[in-house]
């Protein structure tokens, strides 16, 4: 709840364009607490007013409610991009129910989107690989091969960037991840990698100046 109050606030406080919704792998790249991982949003992201409403720790179901109780209202963003499912995932296999669960909380949370900014383009990223727990990437890739065929090539997109950052066994590459699941600069730098050339296709190129909300922290660390 101090994060929604938080990201309630941030929604105001600035001009939105690209909307980052997530978990903590998308949180960690633009915020406060993470000097270096804000410093490359900065560069990858400046005048195209993007703001990062990801949060630590949130399955789809929290990114739903934390939408359908107004963290999108008046927001109007242009650019919608969604990273979740991670969470969702856990760390054991869950068979043919949780990959359908997941692809259909996907699904739902697409939807909500666009009835919350029906004139945003939605760009779903895939659940990255992670090697924390490998039993379950067998069903990443299943759940991934379901949400891709959410996007219709115009308003909804899908980008998938696993192959830059692991083998094709899905073994993470050398420096792309700090602990097995959150990226580092190298693994950030392969998702704006596939993020900017859409961005300049819809927006066109980042304007010189930037309008986003400054970015914000951790308030649970600042908890009595």
């Amino acid at each position: 709840m101090l994060a929604h109050r938080q990201l309630l606030a941030k929604r105001t406080q600035g001009k939105v364009d690209v909307l980052f919704l997530g978990n903590s792998i998308t949180r960690r790249w633009g915020a406060t607490d993470s000097p270096d991982f804000l410093a490359h949003w900065k560069q990858t992201f400046h005048g195209w007013n993007a703001a990062n409403f990801g949060w630590g720790g949130d399955r789809l179901e929290h990114m739903l409610w934390r939408i359908a109780n107004g963290e999108l209202d008046g927001v109007h963003p242009r650019i919608i991009v969604i990273e979740g499912g991670t969470n969702n995932v856990g760390t054991v296999p869950g068979g043919d129910e949780r990959v359908d669960n997941i692809a259909r909380g996907y699904r739902a949370l697409v939807e909500l989107c666009r009835r919350k900014a029906p004139n945003a383009t939605i760009i779903v990223t895939g659940i990255f690989p992670r090697n924390d727990h490998m039993a379950v990437l067998p069903e990443i890739v299943r759940i991934n091969a379901q949400v891709a065929q959410l996007a219709d090539g115009q308003m909804i997109r899908y980008i998938n960037i696993n192959d830059a950052l692991a083998d094709a066994n899905g073994n993470l590459l050398e420096g792309m991840t700090v602990d097995r699941l959150h990226l580092t600069v190298k693994g950030y730098q392969a998702w704006a990698d596939a993020l900017q050339p859409l961005l300049t296709s819809i927006l066109g190129p980042p304007a010189p100046f930037d309008l986003a909300p400054p970015p914000t922290g951790d308030p649970s660390a600042r908890r009595p």
